[in-house]
C-alpha cells in the first residue's frame, strides 16, 4: 500500500504485523488505558509510518525496541501523540454549555461579592477549545451575576502537541464558526484571513497541564464545582472508564454536575452520580 507525502511523492507504507500490533496495543493500553481494537489497526499503521520515516526505521519491529530502549519517555508522548485524535472546535455539544450556563452555575448560589473560587476542570482538554468555551461563559456569568471571586479552569491532556496548541489560543475559521458573534467580537482578536486569535483575559484564567489518567496519583487536591470530561472515554474499555470515572468523582464536589460526550454513557458502577439528563449527572450529596 502507498500515500503521498507532503511532495506528492508515492510512498510506501511499512506493514505492521498482527504480533507487532498486538504488542503495541498493549504497550498502548499499559501505558495511557486506551484499548486500541483490531478495528483501529490500518488508523495505527498510517499514523505512526511517518514517525517510523522521520526515525531512519525500517520495521515495526525497530520501533518497539526503540520504545523499551527510550530512557527519555519521548518515544512514548510522540506515540500517544500520533495516534490520539484531536478534533474539537468551540461550542461543540452546545447544550452541555447552555446547561452550565443555566443550571450548574446559577445553582452555585455564591453570593455577589463571594471572594468563594470557583474550579472547573476540563480533563480530555485536546487543542483547547473546550476550555476557552467555559473560560468565556463562566466570565459573561460572573459578569451578569456580580461574582467578584476568581474562576480558575484547569485543562489537562496527554498530548503535548495539543496543549502546546491549547497554550498558544490561535484557531481558524472552521473552530471559531459556532461562537457567537457577541462572544467572538469581545472574547477573540482577527490576525487576519483565517486566524483568530483569544483574548489575554481567557488565558489568565486556565492553567494548562500535561496528565495521564493512567498515573497513579493526580497532581493536585482540591475539588472542582463542575468537570468536563467529554469524548474521552471512548477509547477505554469498560473497566478502564468505570475505575476512571470512580477517580474523576472524587474530585467533584458533592451536588455538583459532571459532564461526559453525547456518544458516551456510564455504568450502574458509578454509585457516586446521580443521572440528571443524557451525558449530565450530579454527584450524590452525602
Amino acid at each position: 500500500m502507498s500515500s503521498n507525502d507532503s511532495t506528492g511523492e508515492v510512498s510506501v507504507l511499512l506493514d505492521i504485523s498482527d504480533q507487532e500490533f498486538l504488542d503495541l496495543s498493549r504497550l498502548v493500553y499499559d501505558q495511557f488505558g486506551i484499548n486500541l481494537t483490531d478495528k483501529k489497526k490500518a488508523l495505527v499503521r498510517g499514523r505512526l509510518n511517518k514517525v517510523l520515516k522521520n526515525r531512519g526505521l525500517s520495521s515495526f519491529e525497530q520501533y518497539l525496541n526503540l520504545i523499551k530502549q527510550d530512557q527519555t519517555g519521548m518515544v512514548l508522548i510522540e506515540l500517544i501523540d500520533r495516534i490520539s485524535t484531536n478534533h474539537t472546535f468551540f461550542f461543540r455539544e452546545a447544550d452541555h454549555f447552555a446547561f452550565l450556563k443555566d443550571e450548574a452555575l446559577m445553582q452555585l448560589n455564591l453570593p455577589a461579592g463571594s471572594g468563594t473560587e470557583i474550579r472547573i476542570w476540563c480533563a480530555g482538554c485536546a487543542t483547547g477549545e473546550e476550555a476557552y468555551t467555559l473560560a468565556m461563559l463562566t466570565r459573561d456569568w460572573a459578569a451578569k451575576t456580580g461574582f467578584r471571586g476568581p474562576i480558575k479552569i484547569l485543562a489537562t491532556d496527554i498530548s503535548v502537541t495539543a496543549l502546546e496548541t491549547a497554550i498558544q489560543g490561535e484557531y481558524n475559521d472552521e473552530r471559531v464558526r459556532l461562537v457567537p458573534l457577541a462572544l467572538k467580537e469581545k472574547y477573540f482578536r482577527s490576525l487576519g484571513p483565517d486566524r483568530w486569535a483569544v483574548v489575554p483575559e481567557l488565558k489568565e484564567m486556565i492553567f494548562f497541564k500535561r496528565l495521564n489518567f493512567m498515573d497513579s496519583t493526580f497532581p493536585f487536591k482540591n475539588q472542582f464545582h463542575v468537570i468536563f470530561c467529554r469524548n474521552v472515554m471512548i477509547y477505554f474499555d469498560r473497566e478502564t472508564k468505570n475505575q476512571l470515572v470512580q477517580r474523576l468523582t472524587k474530585f467533584l464536589m458533592p451536588g455538583h454536575y459532571f459532564f461526559i460526550g453525547h456518544s458516551e454513557t456510564l455504568g450502574r458502577e458509578t454509585f457516586e452520580l446521580d443521572y440528571i439528563k443524557p451525558s449530565v449527572y450530579r454527584r450524590r450529596l452525602p
